[in-house]
Order: C-alpha cells, then sequence, then structure tokens
C-alpha cells in the first residue's frame, strides 16, 4: 500500500502497489506498473481484455468476414459471419476472452462447434473442429485451450471458422472495437520485473 501524506497528514488517497492471493485452488497476483495499470508476474496485463487472434502462432487469413461472399461449395451469395484461418488440423484454438461455454455440438454443415458466451453482450462461435477440450456450462478463461481445429462439416479444406457476435449481430472480428489483451514489451519487461521482486520483499517483511 501507499498512503498519500501532506506535511504529515494523511489526504486518506491510498494506491495498492502490489496483491497476492492465496487461495486452496490457484495464487492470484497483481503488480502495479508506472503506467497506472496492473499485471501479474509475467508481465500479463490484469484488466479484461480480448485476443484479437486465438491461436498461439500466426495462420494465413483465408477467407475474411463478408456479407457478399459466393460460397465455395453452393455458389450462392452466403453472408460469410466470420474469419478463416487456415490452420493444420488439431492446432490449438484459446479463448479470446473470460466466458461461459453455452453450446458443444456436432452438426452437418458447421461440423464440431462450441459458443461461448462473454461479458458486455459478445458471443463467439469456433466452427469445423476436430476435438472439444471443454464441456457446456463450463467456465474459461482467456488464453485457456478450448478446442483443436479440423476440417469437419461443410468445408473445402482445414480451417478454423471464427466468429464474432455482439447483441446478436455478427461483425468482422479482425475489425471489432474491443479491448485488445496487453502483454508489457521486453525492453520494459526487466524494469518490472525488478519492481516485482522489490514489492515481494516488502510484502514478505510486512
Amino acid at each position: 500500500m501507499n498512503d498519500q501524506f501532506i506535511e504529515g497528514v494523511s489526504t486518506g488517497n491510498t494506491n495498492v502497489e502490489g496483491v497476492e492471493i492465496h487461495t486452496g485452488r490457484r495464487n492470484i497476483s497483481a503488480f502495479q506498473f508506472s503506467d497506472g495499470n496492473y499485471y501479474d508476474e509475467k508481465g500479463q496485463s490484469l484488466a479484461p481484455a480480448f485476443q484479437r487472434i486465438l491461436l498461439k502462432k500466426n495462420y494465413r487469413l483465408s477467407s475474411r468476414f463478408n456479407p457478399k461472399r459466393k460460397h465455395p461449395i453452393t455458389g450462392r451469395v452466403r453472408p460469410h459471419n466470420g474469419a478463416d484461418f487456415a490452420t493444420p488440423v488439431g492446432t490449438a484454438v484459446v479463448a479470446p476472452g473470460d466466458g461461459v461455454v453455452t453450446l458443444v455440438a456436432n452438426h452437418a454443415f458447421a461440423g464440431k462447434y462450441v459458443v461461448i458466451e462473454h461479458d458486455n453482450k459478445v458471443k463467439t462461435r469456433y466452427l469445423h473442429l476436430s476435438k472439444f477440450k471443454v464441456r457446456k456450462g463450463q467456465r474459461v478463461k482467456r488464453g485457456q485451450l478450448i478446442a483443436l481445429s479440423g476440417n469437419t462439416g461443410a468445408s473445402t479444406g482445414p480451417h478454423l471458422h471464427y466468429e464474432f457476435h455482439v447483441n446478436g449481430r455478427p461483425i468482422d472480428p479482425m475489425k471489432a472495437n474491443i479491448t485488445e489483451a496487453k502483454t508489457l514489451p521486453k525492453q520494459k519487461l526487466s524494469e518490472f520485473q525488478s519492481i516485482v521482486r522489490s514489492r515481494k520483499m516488502m510484502m514478505e517483511l510486512g
């Protein structure tokens, strides 16, 4: 804690610079950096946010969001309500943000697919999967493994189809106005880790 004093008198303004919470199941730590934000010990921001890309590696965007796209199988003009990534079968797919899994199912066209309900009326969908790693009703965290990509359903080849819905309306996940998950850059990480070590020592003494 950092308490503000003016001429020896407390102003009542208190700032939490570091905190560690130990529960029976997990340990949580948060430390404030010079930018005013809080990060865990690895420099990952603790502010609620989304990852723009839900894959651990970069893959080619094979088909973009397009409400007037001609379907590659039927040839009919049919909205493409998501973004397709050219991923090999078995590629790890992670949750872009915290939420609850509301659907885990098989569909003739969508193949194996998962739906996650997030805060702020956001819903995400993942189609053509090869394997599920979550179950309906499960709460997931940002970055958690939820499935493996595949080639199931009406698919022309291995890929991941990803949809981002706001208030029930599909929008382009690559252009959605989201708060992206933030990690401190390498040039600032060493400074932050030095601060963390110092504050942990103070917390142990306190």
